[in-house]
């Protein structure tokens, strides 16, 4: 994975003599080279479905085309959202104007966490390009609020022309934003920032990843996507429940605004994640960062394999909405009765650690329904990803009730 230097549009970017007039002739697919793969729609059907939106929503017609996504946390701790370059359909089918503002009401749920962003842009075209106006646009609306906990940009999959235009922009640009941007060049690479099987790679995108690397040397191709690897003789990540002999949870900084929205310093995570493999003690008192232990704990869930909630649980919970308010804490207790002892003991345990947390939300703005946004994606996900990206909002809202009803669930 190589890292290069992006930098962000100030807004008096545009106009004649701008690069923006010279850039907008340029051919974003060389069709000579690649030949064009397979429709459009074929990725949505894969999916089983159009959208996690009602039809009468004000963007279902944008969200059925999947192009926006958020596929949970990366290695990190941090909110994942996907943009689908190969998704947009011709420029005369889709309303760009509508598309930024439901880019922007997705990006409304996390913009106070930390967040990364990974932008798939094979599959952009002559045909379903946006103009560099309308792109020009999105910069000035995407204020400071938007940058300032995006931790990181991955542009996948690069051409040329990308490459080109941030080159010519890069006076235009600040520094700062520079740093979070990088390449990926082949999905190999993604494994690093990200589990790859929770992420709804478009089958275009998989194809070309192929095709770029049987097209390499055999000295130079990259490897497959790698397997797990074997457990260590300590290990505590990445195993069942009933093999684990703690869950790192740790009563450290209740009171820090945005504690769990906050990523860690990504060498101290790799460090602990691997003194806890090891066999190793942890202090976390002795360690110089006070979101570490949050990070911690949300990496051990997601890692887990398979959610704490489990998946015999996942249709009652996505359909959860259906159980009258009256009836919600003991239908949730008969749910969590299903539960092997050690899934229940642990959940209790979360439930009543962030119970805590949320008992401090005057102070560290960690409401229940801010700590529902955060967890949900980490106690329960789908047996395949495309599941679990259309039922982000129903997980979200049963982790909000759990944690609004917990005294009543978890009767003494």
């Amino acid at each position: 994975m190589s890292s290069d230097l992006l930098v962000d549009l100030h807004d008096d970017l545009g106009g004649d003599d701008s690069p923006s007039a010279a850039l907008d002739q340029l051919k974003l697919v060389q069709d000579k080279q690649w030949p064009p793969d397979d429709p459009f729609t074929s990725d949505i059907k894969s999916l089983g479905g159009t959208s996690h939106l009602p039809w009468d929503d004000p963007f279902y017609d944008i969200a059925r085309h999947q192009i926006v996504e958020v596929a949970g946390d990366d290695n990190f701790g941090r909110k994942v959202i996907v943009f689908n370059a190969c998704r947009m359909p011709p420029q005369h089918q889709l309303d760009h104007h509508k598309l930024l503002m439901y880019l922007k009401q997705t990006l409304d749920k996390y913009v106070e966490s930390d967040y990364t962003l990974i932008y798939f842009h094979h599959g952009l075209t002559s045909e379903n390009k946006p103009s560099l106006s309308w792109l020009r646009d999105a910069y000035r609306e995407f204020h400071r609020k938007y940058k300032k906990n995006i931790k990181a940009l991955y542009i996948v999959h690069p051409t040329m022309l990308i490459r080109t235009i941030l080159i010519l922009f890069k006076p235009l640009i600040s520094f700062k934003f520079g740093r979070k941007l990088n390449y990926i060049n082949y999905l190999s690479e993604l494994e690093e920032i990200v589990k790859c099987d929770q992420l709804v790679i478009p089958n275009r995108v998989r194809e070309y990843d192929d095709k770029i690397r049987l097209s390499l040397k055999p000295s130079v191709v990259p490897g497959p996507i790698s397997p797990p690897r074997s457990p260590l003789p300590f290990q505590q990540f990445g195993v069942p429940l009933s093999n684990v002999n703690f869950i790192p949870i740790f009563i450290v900084g209740l009171k820090t605004e945005g504690i769990f929205r906050r990523s860690a310093n990504v060498s101290l995570v790799k460090d602990v994640k691997l003194k806890y493999n090891s066999g190793e003690e942890v202090s976390f008192s002795q360690l110089d960062d006070v979101h570490l232990a949050a990070v911690i704990l949300k990496m051990f869930l997601r890692e887990l394999p398979e959610p704490l909630l489990t998946y015999q649980l996942y249709n009652d919970i996505v359909n959860f909405h259906n159980v009258d308010t009256e009836s919600q804490a003991e239908r949730i207790r008969n749910m969590l009765m299903s539960l092997p002892e050690e899934n229940y003991a642990s959940l209790r345990f979360l439930i009543q650690f962030l119970a805590q947390v949320s008992a401090e939300s005057e102070v560290n703005k960690m409401t229940n329904a801010n700590l529902a946004v955060v967890f949900g994606l980490n106690l329960l996900w789908g047996q395949d990803a495309s599941m679990t990206l259309s039922a982000i909002g129903p997980i979200n809202n049963f982790t909000r009730i759990l944690l609004d009803l917990h005294q009543k669930v978890f009767i003494q």
